[in-house]
């Protein structure tokens, strides 16, 4: 027999798109791919050179669990400057992506039947994670007309005597909204920990994100450097925590993980340190492709009542086309052979959306759009 545990999880609709269109595209069809959250730009070069001398210096053994003790100082670094928050060596625990981390978070927090309040539409991972820890997710609806702001109230609302945690993330994925300063201060004094995804920091176009760090020490920070350096395939993350959860979670590191990648870790020491021109580029260029996406998705008739300023999303109002938004990405994707996400991955509420994502050269998305179009009016 099958664990329940893993006959029960839910797919990941987005990639259930991605691997559809692969096969298109090994039949020879051609696939603009606005589905994925994944940067088209190449690594830094800093990060490629910091790569090949990690190989040439033959530093291909395993680091310490927690991870190279170099690259924590530098991100302590960071976080210093970008937030002036005082964060220790001792409180990071280096991992092979953020996904891990978000593992090891869950298991070090929760009990059987406890809670973790997240809203929806959220990160679709983030229930499954959840409940395949004996969590579960207590969703809280946010809405379009408010810019699918986490309201403080609502998730007074949702706080129980099984409330263990809440989970933030902004600018957030799917909608790239981000949380005001206000609402991550009033959330912060709401639960016993506070877990915040930061992993699209840096990629904020207008207005300011700030750190959960910021406002409160019970805090569980996770970051990483696949999005604002480009760096996926790395599979490199990070966890910041209170000190008092490093050990246990350390000891899971070990049994199940070991230590994330030792060539990827020195390259994550020279994103940190030496790509400060780069990053500032790609966030250039980003903001033209997003007010490009915004203005032509109106354009076509979806509804975008407050525009998206971080991370590399477009949250659509669909529910002028279709109420069903599975059926509705997958029949763009057979005939307008693009890829979209449908706003169902991501919660109840995100039913009657579709996500765009801009990470993706102006030509692709400018003609991925343009096949939408057709779509659309030859569906009429």
């Amino acid at each position: 027999m099958i664990a329940r545990r893993a006959e029960e999880i839910a797919p990941f609709i987005v990639m259930e798109v991605l691997e559809r269109a692969r096969e298109m595209e090994r039949q020879g069809i051609d696939v603009i791919h606005l589905e994925v959250g994944e940067p088209d730009f190449d690594i830094p070069p800093a990060v490629k050179e910091a790569t090949s001398q990690a190989l040439e210096e033959g530093l291909t053994h395993y680091t310490h669990s927690l991870g190279d003790l170099e690259l924590r100082e530098a991100i302590c670094q960071h976080y210093g400057k970008a937030y002036g928050v005082f964060v220790k060596p001792e409180q990071i625990v280096v991992t092979s992506g953020t996904s891990p981390a978000m593992m090891l978070v869950f298991a070090a927090l929760l009990e059987k039947g406890q809670e973790v309040i997240i809203s929806d539409p959220g990160y679709a991972c983030y229930p499954n994670f959840i409940k395949f820890l004996g969590g579960v997710p207590a969703k809280v609806p946010v809405y379009e007309k408010d810019g699918f702001q986490l309201r403080p109230e609502a998730i007074q609302e949702k706080i129980s005597r099984k409330t263990k945690a809440i989970l933030i993330n902004s600018p957030s994925n799917p909608t790239g909204c981000l949380l005001s300063e206000s609402s991550m201060r009033s959330i912060a004094k709401l639960s016993p920990y506070i877990i915040s995804d930061e992993i699209y920091h840096g990629l904020v176009y207008e207005g300011q994100e700030h750190s959960i760090l910021e406002f409160s020490d019970h805090a569980f920070v996770l970051n990483g450097f696949s999005k604002l350096y480009a760096m996926t395939g790395y599979r490199l993350g990070y966890l910041i925590a209170p000190e008092r959860f490093i050990r246990p979670i350390q000891k899971m590191q070990q049994n199940f993980f070991i230590c994330a990648s030792s060539l990827a870790q020195r390259a994550g020491i020279a994103a940190l340190q030496e790509t400060d021109l780069e990053v500032a580029e790609m966030k250039r260029i980003y903001n033209q492709r997003r007010k490009f996406m915004i203005k032509r998705l109106k354009e076509l008739g979806f509804s975008i009542t407050v525009e998206p300023t971080g991370a590399f999303y477009v949250f659509a109002n669909a529910r002028s086309f279709s109420g069903d938004s599975y059926r509705l990405a997958f029949d763009i994707l057979e005939n307008a052979h693009v890829g979209v996400t449908p706003g169902i991955d991501f919660g109840q509420n995100g039913e009657g959306y579709l996500r765009f994502s801009y990470a993706n050269s102006m030509e692709n998305i400018a003609e991925g759009l343009d096949r939408i179009e057709k779509y659309l009016s030859e569906r009429d």
